[in-house]
């Protein structure tokens, strides 16, 4: 027998070895039913519905939206070319996780009931609901998660995606229900993006191509979402059914919701038609988007009778950047100061007066209404990131603030204009034969592409004054298909856009503004920028550790932007303008960070007993 002593020595080797092995290994946070970036979360574990769904909300019940275009050609949201169907994402397909509305970065488990992330954070581990099922009644597996990851990563499926969830480095099957997903390096908001994956039915795509055209690519998809392709009427409309034997129907982050028995989307070729449509009672839900449309055209008996309603629902979202968006790919913008002296042409407080019933605040931003914005000058953390491309950036982003152009006295149009005047001189373009013209005798010409008509009334003043510049420019509204198309394959001088924020940026920023999305067909750099610095400051966003890094990072890159000139910034507005019909009923509680879509999902219809 082993004497005593030496059997306590092992012990207490053993008991060491243990402990190093368990310091040495990856171990994984504790096991959650939710997940944030900080950490912290809302809703306990066991938690019952979200605070702003109904309780007793009822089932059943229409409810009629429109579009705008000319129709769809395709059943696929996640494929770059053609058109898919309004709601047809959001309704058909589900993610792993889905975000809390009144938490400004949490998601709760939908399709996974268990989340693990790594304590290095290098991976995350998804343990699927044993409930979950496609519509067909197969059960939502690992391996349909898996090759989920695995095509929207591919050349198949839009590039946003291959873009967005380019750092998850692969997918390992643990079992039947589980999967981990690793990660190419550390990223605070990896975990969370990885839980958006939307999971796809490995069967039904094998039977029908993933990326099918023609006839094929209308195929109704099998996935788990709340409602199923009821009835399709090219060119005119598609309707959803409520699935009734939906899986996810009493789980505390549904409960509440799809109330809805059908949804049905009806097709308008432009914004003047449906408003009229809307009033008519052709649908029953209109998100408004136009100060004049709502002060003026969403009058009358309906409204007068309380057949309609219209309010302002205030929410908290980051409002980001909307504006004329310069293609900095045509040489006409790739002039820093032409693009500077072309902003100081848009009278904004002329159009807010006149045009918007001053509803509207301007745009100083690329994070306009939230804390993630520049102010005063750069200091600190912001200036360190900075600092290193000082040489590489405008003398502007050290020393001026981020304020737009202004005519509010004692400043003026006519003053703005003799600025623009002398940047397009300093950038070799003079007015010679009532034109613009560069060295060579060109003229100053370009386009603005609209999409649909209702901005073309803002843009009538703009180009007036552009005028006195002595540039030509002209704006055109063409088909909403083609302009689509058009946008993809950047074939525009300038489009209007917005920039939309998330209260956490990550991922998406680098399809907006990195050079690796400049020249990809589909992503969101409309400007054309290829800029190491800006680069930097994506990367920066991307993989900040603290929220205090995010701010300081987001702040960087928004001076960066901002002094670059790349858009002519516009305006936003803190609230969703919504009509609606009067028999809608709405929870007591509002989220905070939410679209019209969002909330429109928490009503019901009040005819329904």
């Amino acid at each position: 027998m082993m004497d005593s002593y030496r059997l306590k020595t092992l012990t207490s080797l053993s008991v060491w070895l243990v402990i190093l092995l368990a310091l040495l290994m990856p171990l994984p946070l504790q096991a959650a039913h939710g997940i944030s970036i900080d950490g912290k979360l809302k809703y306990p574990d066991g938690f019952s519905r979200f605070d702003y769904v109904a309780p007793d909300a009822k089932k059943g019940g229409s409810l009629t939206l429109h579009d705008l275009g000319t129709t769809f050609d395709k059943m696929n949201p996640f494929t770059l070319r053609g058109a898919s169907p309004y709601g047809l994402e959001s309704l058909i397909f589900e993610t792993l996780a889905v975000p809390s509305l009144d938490e400004p970065f949490a998601e709760y488990g939908l399709i996974a009931k268990d989340i693990e992330l790594a304590q290095d954070r290098l991976s995350v581990t998804f343990t699927l609901d044993e409930r979950a099922r496609f519509s067909d009644g197969s059960p939502v597996t690992a391996e349909d998660v898996k090759f989920s990851l695995e095509t929207l990563k591919s050349d198949k499926a839009h590039p946003f995606y291959q873009i967005y969830l380019q750092d998850i480095r692969e997918a390992e099957i643990l079992g039947p229900a589980r999967i981990r997903f690793h990660f190419q390096r550390v990223n605070r908001e990896l975990h969370m993006i990885a839980a958006q994956l939307p999971v796809m039915s490995k069967a039904f795509y094998e039977k029908n191509p993933f990326d099918a055209q023609g006839e094929k690519s209308m195929v109704p998809p099998v996935a788990s979402g709340p409602y199923l392709v009821d009835k399709i009427d090219p060119g005119k409309a598609i309707s959803y059914r409520r699935n009734p034997d939906y899986w996810a129907q009493d789980h505390p982050a549904r409960k509440g919701m799809f109330n809805f028995d059908r949804i049905t989307v009806r097709y308008y070729k432009d914004q003047v038609v449906a408003v009229e449509a809307f009033k008519a009672g052709e649908f029953d839900f209109m998100a408004m988007n136009i100060a004049k449309q709502w002060q003026r055209d969403l009058v009358g008996r309906p409204f007068d009778s309380g057949v309609l309603v219209k309010k302002l629902f205030p929410h908290k979202n980051n409002a980001g950047m909307q504006g004329f968006v310069f293609n900095t790919r045509r040489p006409l913008f790739q002039d820093r100061l032409v693009r500077k002296a072309l902003g100081l042409a848009l009278d904004f407080e002329w159009i807010n007066t006149s045009l918007f019933f001053d509803q509207y605040t301007r745009n100083n931003s690329f994070f306009s209404n939230s804390g993630l914005a520049a102010t005063g000058l750069p200091q600190g953390a912001e200036l360190a990131l900075l600092e290193p491309f000082r040489d590489e950036l405008p003398p502007e982003v050290f020393t001026a603030e981020l304020i737009p152009p202004s005519t509010r006295p004692p400043d003026s149009l006519r003053a703005n204009l003799l600025e623009a005047k002398k940047l397009l001189a300093q950038a070799g373009w003079e007015v010679r034969g009532g034109a613009l013209r560069n060295a060579k005798g060109e003229e100053f010409k370009f386009e603005i592409l609209l999409g649909e008509p209702s901005f073309e009334r803002v843009l009538a003043p703009y180009v007036k004054n552009l005028e006195k510049l002595g540039i030509r420019a002209q704006y055109r509204t063409i088909d909403q298909a083609l302009f689509t198309d058009r946008v993809k394959n950047f074939d525009f001088d300038m489009i209007v856009n917005v920039f939309g924020q998330s209260q956490s940026p990550g991922n998406e920023q680098r399809d907006y503004w990195h050079s690796a999305a400049a020249d990809r067909s589909g992503s969101r750099n409309y400007a054309g920028i290829k800029s190491p610095v800006v680069d930097h400051l994506v990367d920066a966003i991307i993989y900040a550790t603290t929220q205090e890094e995010l701010t300081a990072a987001c702040r960087a890159l928004d001076r960066v932007l901002w002094f670059g000139y790349y858009v002519v910034p516009h305006w936003y507005l803190a609230s969703h303008r919504l009509a609606y019909s009067s028999r809608f009923r709405q929870p007591e509680i509002l989220p905070l960070y939410y679209s019209p879509d969002q909330l429109l999902m928490t009503w019901w219809d009040g005819t329904v007993k």
